[in-house]
């Protein structure tokens, strides 16, 4: 502590020198620089010690990120949004007094450079500044030059500090712009049509979770952040548009884990006269042409693990993958009550109202869900358990519905749509009347949903792709934290 109070004090210190001797320490003149990643190129065909003949002069701007000071001289390198380039600063070219300045700048200030290239003895392409500009000074030490931001709490807490140093974390968030434009482009190249839907709900549906609660004044009436989109885009369809999607927030007042965020981003996406295998279909194509595109292959490696995203990619129903990967006897899952024995053996409770339907999900969330490594679609889930979803016209008890499974986690949920309105009606009314005290299900029926609904919905397919998660397993990142530039964290401890 007594460290960093005196590193503060000797930077503001140094700004007041400068500051006296006229430098602006916050200045906004200079404008329009080159960005580094496109002069690089530039000095790939010099040779060591040889400087740019054709004599073009660059403007650059940037943080300093190291330093090595000579009597004469000094490199350092300065670091812009597209890369690094080591600059080179002579007494003799930038004049006495604007040297004598410059030695007084420290790591991590943002400033302008103007100069030419050249190529440095070593072989490193480097600009020779002829001027130079403090552009901000900082006031705060960046971390030590050879360790680095590597406390996972601070690059949460201030990740603006884990951008400026570490290039890994830039890389991720880069890529998560590019995957979701590529998403975008995707399903635009389909026929979707991009909306927007309500944040604040009156009354919160399309998934079962405990939302966050505000009120607001003016129509003195109590607001829901949205749980999910679903029944907004539902209603959409509804309208008469058959292709829509919304790449956007979600609020749900759950707890904090390497796989959820209290906010998070999710695609939920609609498709008219479609059901959940075409949309099985498209989900297979778009991942894998994703991975593709972000990583150059299909095959690529999560903490360590292989994964294979070339289609096709395995489908199972529910049933089955109890019995093939989670080992559960035919016999059991046939009879009912020795369910429910198996439940109660593997130490899962439920609540007194729960079904078959409950028992056997929660069965597979224990037994099965870790091991789905390669994507496989798990289909055929309990109609208990999706009061969304249209029943299945041969096995009432189950749905038309898949979750697709990549790395032991849910990437994506979908279903052929429910679009009877009275089907709709009677499990809104089920699930209310035997919410218990889950908090996760809100006690009001969406009854304008409802009377949407009986309008009449066209037969669709609708899913939703957790943003945050696919990022994550394109990046090859362990925490869903790591791939949120700002995520919730609790209160910093204050001494």
């Amino acid at each position: 502590m007594e460290k960093t109070s005196n590193l503060l004090k000797q930077r503001r210190e140094k700004a007041e020198t400068l500051a006296e001797a006229g430098v602006k320490l916050f200045s906004n003149s200079f404008t329009n620089p080159h960005h580094i990643a496109a002069i690089l190129p530039q000095g790939e065909h010099l040779s060591p010690e040889a400087h740019d003949e054709s004599g073009k002069t660059y403007r650059l701007a940037g943080r300093i990120m190291s330093m090595r000071k000579f009597g004469k001289a000094a490199f350092f390198h300065l670091q812009d949004s597209s890369g690094r380039i080591q600059i080179y600063a002579r007494k003799d070219l930038l004049g006495d007094e604007n040297f004598a300045l410059f030695k007084k700048w420290d790591v991590g200030d943002i400033v302008g450079v103007v100069g030419k290239l050249f190529k440095t003895k070593t072989g490193e392409t480097s600009i020779e500044a002829r001027e130079l500009a403090m552009i901000t000074k900082s006031l705060r030490p960046l971390p030590e030059k050879f360790h680095g931001l590597t406390d996972v709490e601070t690059r949460y807490r201030q990740r603006y500090l884990d951008l400026i140093v570490n290039p890994e974390t830039r890389e991720t968030f880069q890529k998560r712009v590019e995957i979701i434009r590529l998403v975008r482009e995707f399903l635009n190249n389909r026929g979707f049509m991009e909306v927007e839907t309500p944040m604040m709900q009156p009354i919160p549906g399309g998934a079962t979770a405990k939302p966050f609660k505000t009120h607001h004044n003016a129509l003195d009436m109590d607001l829901y952040l949205r749980i999910a989109p679903e029944l907004y885009l539902k209603r959409l369809l509804v309208g008469g548009f058959e292709r829509v999607f919304e790449i956007n927030r979600n609020f749900r007042n759950e707890g904090l884990s390497t796989r959820h965020n209290p906010e998070f981003t999710m695609l939920e996406f609609y498709q008219a006269y479609a059901t959940y295998h075409d949309l099985m279909d498209l989900t297979e194509e778009m991942v894998s042409w994703l991975s593709a595109e972000v990583t150059g292959s299909m095959e690529i490696t999560y903490q360590g693990t292989a994964v294979n995203l070339a289609p096709p990619w395995k489908r199972l129903t529910m049933d089955q993958a109890l019995v093939e990967i989670g080992k559960v006897d035919p016999a059991i899952l046939a009879d009912d009550a020795k369910v429910f024995e198996l439940v109660k053996e593997k130490g899962i409770e439920l609540q007194p109202e729960a079904g078959i339907g409950k028992a056997k999900t929660e069965l597979f969330e224990l037994l099965v869900e870790e091991k789905l490594i390669d994507p496989t679609f798990i289909t055929s889930y309990p109609t208990e358990v999706s009061p969304l979803a249209r029943r299945n016209e041969e096995d009432p008890s189950v749905t038309d519905r898949f979750e697709l499974f990549i790395t032991g986690r849910e990437i994506a949920n979908a279903f052929s749509e429910l679009n009877d309105p009275v089907d709709q009606f009677q499990r809104f009314e089920k699930q209310i009347n035997e919410r218990g005290d889950d908090e996760e299900i809100h006690p009001v029926l969406d009854r304008d949903y409802v009377r949407a609904l009986e309008y009449g919905m066209p037969s669709a397919a609708g899913e939703g792709i957790g943003i945050d998660r696919l990022v994550m397993l394109l990046t090859d990142a362990p925490s869903i934290r790591d791939v949120i530039l700002f995520p919730h964290l609790k209160p910093e401890a204050r001494d």
